[in-house]
């Protein structure tokens, strides 16, 4: 009698095995099924202008380079008087070579706009 008790309980619990898989199968493909996104594509599909005050740009551009050219040049100006003398400009030596160059009005130092002129040429 035993032997059929564990027969019929066994095949109660592979009975109950089988439905809850298969449920959890078909709920899964329901949920798949259900989802409204297209398939995925590769590029755009249709070539579309930037977005207009977006806070990203395309690649580098005079902005980048600006942002770039004035982090040096605070960093350069030790004294923070706004002018890089050149000492203060020796320690960027792209600018420290061309130092006498740069400094266009001739008065022993380079302004912020002599050495972004200076950077981006």
């Amino acid at each position: 009698m035993k032997a059929q008790q564990r027969r019929t309980l066994f095949d109660t619990r592979s009975v109950m095995l089988f439905a809850a898989i298969s449920l959890g199968g078909a709920g899964a493909l329901q949920a798949q099924g259900q989802t409204s996104s297209p398939s995925p594509q590769f590029g755009p599909s249709e070539k579309t202008a930037p977005q207009t005050g977006s806070k990203f740009s395309s690649g580098p551009g005079p902005s980048s380079s600006n942002v770039a050219s004035a982090a040096a040049f605070d960093r350069a100006d030790a004294n923070k008087d706004g002018q890089l003398s050149a000492k203060e400009a020796a320690k960027l030596p792209a600018i420290g070579q061309r130092f006498k160059e740069l400094d266009t009005d001739q008065n022993g130092t380079l302004s912020r706009d002599e050495f972004e002129k200076g950077a981006n040429s």
